[in-house]
């Protein structure tokens, strides 16, 4: 059976000569010559193409263009420039992710190399190993919560900086596509987007080595990755970008991410391969080690809650879910227990926790533009530093300190903190 190929040359010169080459064989077959990245993506996702010969200064060829040729078994092969610049060449191949790599002066090498699958011959290839990702040093934490402004950024903020404040290295991702709040919760008046700059790296291959840069430390142990600017450049945050970011910065250490509220897919996503809006809250979702679940103690709020807990199954991959309840009040007319009931008949909780109605510390927070944790010891600051205590317990925790499958906070509205 012949090879069907896809040539994306854009003018370079070696064209005529890689396509004299692969047309004089019967083995392989040249489907459609692509006139940009674009049209590329979409031939390459009606199905019927094996392999992809691509110039690798192609205007955004980057590792979520090749995850999404590979994504429709599409296998990518780059032509590069020979000489001084061919190792450079090579290893920019291998960052974003394609392992086979033929220089323009030796074309004759090109149909052996497309007929040779994942694991081509060393004779053919010049390439080079990407550098191994060290040992994941923390969790992903993945904060989410249904429509109606329940609380998911004061949590994210919160929960983060608890962490940081336990002496635990935490990076903070705002990755809300519909207009991330984290940088103005914390006073960060930057202009440049963490998010956006990120996903520049993360195209040029070069994100492990730009991200201590990209995340602005906040003192301490606490480093945060602003948002969108505005939320209609979404779509400069391409497929696959925010999974690498926060795999490199779990390297580092925890990492909590504040995502958006619609898990609703884009059916013309897959098509045009353009990412969904929501497509960066439900790759937070996919990716996260634990997902914290944010909702309010209303009856709209629960309502949202248990339909968002429906929802949360499909996206999830199995993750421990911990659900919070937020801005929890006595003048509801139900105590925790009867909420709890509720909640735990929708899904299996790691955890279920009540934040109460603190309007004073939130205020301070935000005039401030710092932390509830950082600003007040008051109730809500205390049920955000037991979320904490939650999501990363201390490796030598008292027994009498471990609970059951379910371990619900209590909200305190009086009383000392717990001793740290």
């Amino acid at each position: 059976m012949a090879v069907v190929v896809l040539v994306l040359a854009g003018g370079a010169g070696w064209e005529s000569g890689a396509l004299a080459r692969l047309q004089g064989r019967r083995d392989i077959v040249v489907l459609r010559r692509c006139v940009d990245v674009d049209d590329l993506l979409a031939a390459a996702g009606s199905g019927q193409a094996d392999v992809a010969v691509v110039g690798l200064d192609a205007d955004g060829l980057d590792r979520p263009a090749v995850d999404h040729l590979r994504h429709h078994g599409v296998r990518p092969v780059a032509v590069v420039a020979s000489g001084p610049a061919l190792d450079q060449g090579a290893l920019h191949a291998s960052r974003i992710g394609v392992s086979a790599v033929v220089a323009d002066d030796d074309l004759a090498a090109l149909p052996d190399l497309v007929l040779a699958g994942d694991e081509p011959p060393a004779t053919a290839v010049r390439g080079l190993e990407g550098a191994p990702s060290p040992d994941a040093a923390g969790r992903v934490v993945a904060v989410w919560g249904p429509a109606g402004a329940p609380g998911r950024t004061t949590v994210a903020v919160g929960t983060a900086a608890g962490l940081a404040a336990r002496g635990l290295p935490t990076v903070l991702v705002d990755a809300d596509p519909y207009g991330g709040a984290v940088a103005q919760q914390l006073g960060v008046l930057d202009e440049v987007s963490g998010l956006l700059a990120a996903a520049r790296a993360a195209a040029e291959g070069c994100l492990p080595e730009r991200l201590g840069g990209l995340a602005r430390s906040l003192g301490g142990r606490l480093a945060v990755v602003t948002g969108l600017p505005r939320p209609d450049r979404w779509t400069e945050v391409r497929p696959g970008v925010l999974e690498h970011l926060l795999e490199e910065a779990r390297g580092r250490g925890h990492v909590v991410v504040d995502t958006g509220f619609s898990l609703e897919l884009d059916p013309f996503t897959e098509a045009s391969g353009r990412p969904g809006r929501n497509q960066l809250t439900r790759s937070a979702l996919e990716v996260a080690d634990e997902v914290v679940v944010v909702g309010t103690a209303d009856p709209v709020g629960l309502t949202r809650l248990a339909r968002g807990l429906v929802e949360l199954r499909e996206v999830t991959r199995g993750a421990p879910v911990r659900v919070v309840v937020n801005r929890s009040r006595p003048t509801l007319g139900w105590d925790d227990a009867e909420v709890a009931g509720m909640v735990e008949g929708f899904t299996q909780l790691a955890g279920l926790h009540f934040l109460p109605d603190d309007r004073a510390a939130a205020d301070r927070a935000l005039v401030t533009g710092r932390p509830v944790v950082e600003c007040s010891d008051g109730p809500l600051a205390r049920g955000l530093g037991e979320l904490a205590d939650a999501l990363a317990p201390a490796p030598a925790a008292p027994a009498a300190r471990r609970v059951g499958r379910v371990a619900r906070v209590r909200r305190r509205t009086a009383g000392t903190a717990r001793p740290r």
